[in-house]
């Protein structure tokens, strides 16, 4: 999640690396002047910490010790082997947008990270 303006996915990740999902997260920080970006794969490990929150058992998920971006979201460290998201690899992408389109279009915050990372991974020019 972005620190502000956008929704907590704490609850959504977790969710998915409890029902043994394979989880991808964004990284943009390895050349800001490109605007590219890829996904990488998260590994679920038993380092996650229980931490509490009110009366609530949270998780504390990967991302939290990870370095901020010069946003200040967090990345995967890039000292540690990562794999890649290839064409074929993701069945459903959640992207973040301001506004959206009857035909799919999206309203993003203008830079063109996921509109450019789409492109890139169809497969056989789906759509």
């Amino acid at each position: 999640s972005m620190p502000k303006g956008e929704i907590v996915t704490d609850t959504a990740l977790a969710k998915v690396l409890d029902d043994k999902k394979t989880l991808y997260i964004p990284r943009v920080g390895l050349d800001f002047e490109k605007c590219d970006m890829d996904l990488i794969r998260v590994e679920d490990s038993n380092e996650q910490d229980e931490i509490l929150h009110g009366t609530d058992a949270a998780r504390r998920l990967f991302y939290h010790d990870w370095p901020r971006n010069k946003w200040g979201i967090p990345e995967p460290p890039l000292d540690v082997d990562h794999t890649a998201a290839q064409p074929g690899d993701i069945d459903l992408l959640v992207v973040p947008g301001l506004a959206f389109d009857d035909k799919g279009g999206r309203l993003g915050q203008g830079k063109g990270y996921y509109d450019r990372f789409i492109s890139e991974m169809r497969v056989g020019g789906e759509k």
